[in-house]
């Protein structure tokens, strides 16, 4: 069965963010052209997302040094085991739709902390005498992102790190389709707010027929 992750990364819900509202048309319909398909939602904000921190590295540490898993401490166990839950689901999946606001150029610190908790060597890349190569070259993934202003050309393209990240480390698990949907300009223009909103909900809903 194909598995979607539906990773969400915003403090609120589908009737006040328009990066929820668009990701929710776009899983919705997809669940109508996919019924069979298996949906996982990761609300990032809900879940249990470790920080790398020093007990991480001292359990990663302990383990390479031959320790068992049952030597670590409390602390180690259980940040370290649900790091290794999280990676082991996120390459069991099939697709991955990311769904963020645009905060400070980039999106929420949550969804940082998850994409460490997935950048594993030996998971969803390896190292390699020519460099690292990505594991995951069978998968697929899509941003759903929304953007107050406009960023999509001219010099504040280059100023939009939050997409272009996501792009470099898809590229870097070896994921071969990356997609962006981009609900642009409506604080800039808020009197074509609700447009600019159907419009993205409208090409979220014909992408998901084809994701």
């Amino acid at each position: 069965m194909t598995k979607v992750l539906y990773i969400t990364a915003h403090p609120h819900d589908d009737t006040q963010s328009y990066s929820m509202a668009v990701g929710k048309a776009f899983i919705d319909e997809y669940k109508t052209v996919n019924p069979s398909h298996e949906i996982i939602n990761m609300d990032l904000y809900k879940e249990n997302i470790p920080q790398i921190d020093v007990d991480v590295f001292s359990g990663w540490g302990k383990l390479r040094s031959g320790q068992s898993f049952d030597q670590l401490s409390s602390d180690e166990k259980a940040k370290v085991g649900r790091l290794s839950e999280l990676s082991e689901q996120f390459i069991a999946a099939d697709k991955y739709v990311f769904v963020t606001p645009l905060w400070n150029f980039s999106f929420p610190p949550v969804m940082k902390a998850y994409i460490d908790s997935v950048a594993v060597a030996g998971k969803t890349f390896k190292y390699t005498e020519q460099g690292p190569v990505g594991l995951l070259t069978d998968k697929k993934a899509l941003h759903i992102q929304a953007r107050g202003g406009f960023y999509s050309e001219g010099p504040a393209a280059q100023m939009e790190m939050g997409h272009r990240y996501l792009d470099i480390i898809m590229q870097f698990f070896g994921i071969p389709s990356f997609e962006g949907i981009f609900v642009e300009g409506h604080n800039a223009m808020p009197d074509k707010a609700q447009e600019i909103k159907e419009n993205a909900i409208a090409r979220a809903k014909d992408i998901a027929h084809t994701f």
